[in-house]
């Protein structure tokens, strides 16, 4: 069977707020529902009448659970709609897109909304396994005496050293690494020093400084807390950021030897982004003027200890398949996880020993033109809420495609545990939309 196009018809992120050691002011849950009333009310059609919800999250609250479920009811999309929830870690919302694909090209869906949301300001701090299993003896205690007897042996060091659940979730099981010290890996191995990092790093604000001031992030839609506040912009971008500035701040993850610190990795955020993906029927259907089309999509797999090199796997694979070189893209998407990890990549695929041994090539498959890269900034500067940056990519790929009046493009992310996925897209006039639709 052929391909079938899916068309991304619309599309809005919140702004990406900067996590600051205190829960934010909305839940994950709260944040998709305001980006999703927003998207949907602009639309010709009902909430009800789409065939289905797919959210990606990495870390929903406690009630949250099937965040996606709840977020459509919310929305109003009705009992009818079924709804539900991925995670693949950093690219939970790409995966929400792909499984969106891959139900309309197979037919079982022709409207759906699908998007990624996480509120990381609001991980958990957890219990230790001491103090989990003092409570579970407190809780079958039966006598005063055997209660006091726990009591004295309750040490408040144990009371008062909690489990940050972030920390776990960013510490690979397997490996027993850190994201950031996978990306520390990649330093060493490619040679990338402190100075490119930072120097990408501020380059990344100014990036994002000059995208909000020429008006290229139409994408965002404001929040409203509960007191009437109003969030417009992603407030972790700093027009500000120097070179001087980055280089006060002392490496995190490997504080002996390392070069990754706070200021040229991404940073923690809550956000949520919203993608409408539909078939050719839908197109005619509803009179839709889609931005693009995403044309093939692909995941990889790799040591989870050099995790950030995965959108070289996955967008090679892209690459080969549609017998395109690095520089047939017109634009990249490639999520800032750190410095150190996108300048690997770029190293990765510019390497004769690379490319033959790791991607069965016959030599270096080349370079990404800077210019093409990141154009507007990435999450160095914009935040990285994990189980949004999928979508966010593919969506603000697809409206610096159309404002640079370019055509193709793909979006590309590492993800924990040592993958990769990749997304080839393609804009066009809406002569082309009708000739494909009819």
């Amino acid at each position: 069977m052929g391909f079938q196009p899916v068309y991304v018809v619309d599309g809005a992120r919140t702004p990406f707020l900067k996590g600051r050691n205190a829960p934010g002011p909305f839940t994950a849950s709260d944040l998709a529902v305001q980006v999703g009333r927003a998207l949907l009310i602009r639309q010709p059609f009902l909430p009800s009448d789409l065939d289905e919800v797919i959210l990606g999250c990495v870390s929903p609250s406690p009630d949250e659970v099937n965040i996606g479920r709840l977020v459509a009811l919310r929305l109003g999309c009705g009992h009818r709609v079924p709804a539900w929830t991925v995670m693949r870690n950093c690219a939970s919302g790409m995966q929400a897109i792909d499984s969106a694909m891959a139900n309309i090209q197979n037919g079982r869906s022709r409207l759906v909304l699908a998007g990624g949301v996480d509120a990381l300001s609001h991980a958990p701090l957890l219990y230790n396994e001491t103090m989990v299993r003092w409570f579970a003896q407190m809780m079958q205690a039966r006598t005063l005496s055997q209660k006091i007897g726990l009591f004295t042996r309750l040490r408040l060091s144990q009371a008062l050293s909690p489990v940050i659940g972030l920390l776990k979730g960013l510490t690979d099981p397997v490996v027993g690494l850190l994201m950031g010290q996978t990306a520390e890996n990649l330093a060493w191995r490619f040679g990338i020093s402190r100075q490119q990092m930072d120097e990408y790093s501020v380059r990344s604000h100014q990036r994002a400084v000059a995208a909000r001031t020429a008006g290229h992030l139409g994408e965002i839609v404001p929040l409203v807390d509960g007191k009437g506040k109003v969030y417009n912009d992603d407030d972790g971008v700093r027009a500000d950021s120097s070179m001087a500035g980055l280089a006060k701040l002392k490496p995190f993850f490997d504080r002996k030897y390392g070069r990754v610190t706070p200021g040229n990795s991404s940073q923690i955020s809550d956000g949520a982004a919203w993608l409408l993906l539909a078939s050719a029927a839908a197109v005619e259907e509803w009179q839709l003027e889609p931005l693009g089309a995403i044309i093939d999509s692909q995941w990889a797999g790799l040591d989870p200890a050099q995790m950030g090199l995965g959108p070289v796997h996955a967008a090679t694979q892209i690459l080969q398949r549609h017998q395109l070189g690095l520089a047939d893209i017109d634009l990249w998407e490639i999520n800032e996880a750190f410095a150190a990890q996108v300048l690997g990549c770029l190293a990765a695929w510019a390497s004769d020993d690379y490319c033959r041994e790791q991607l069965g090539l016959p030599g270096a498959l080349g370079q990404i033109a800077p210019e093409r890269l990141n154009i507007d900034g990435s999450a160095i500067a914009i935040g990285h809420p994990v189980g949004a940056s999928g979508a966010r990519i593919v969506l603000h790929l697809l409206q610096a495609l159309r404002i640079a009046r370019a055509k193709r493009g793909i979006a590309a992310i590492c993800i924990g545990g040592g993958q990769g996925g990749a997304m080839l897209l393609e804009t066009f006039d809406q002569a082309q939309v009708k000739r494909r639709t009819s």
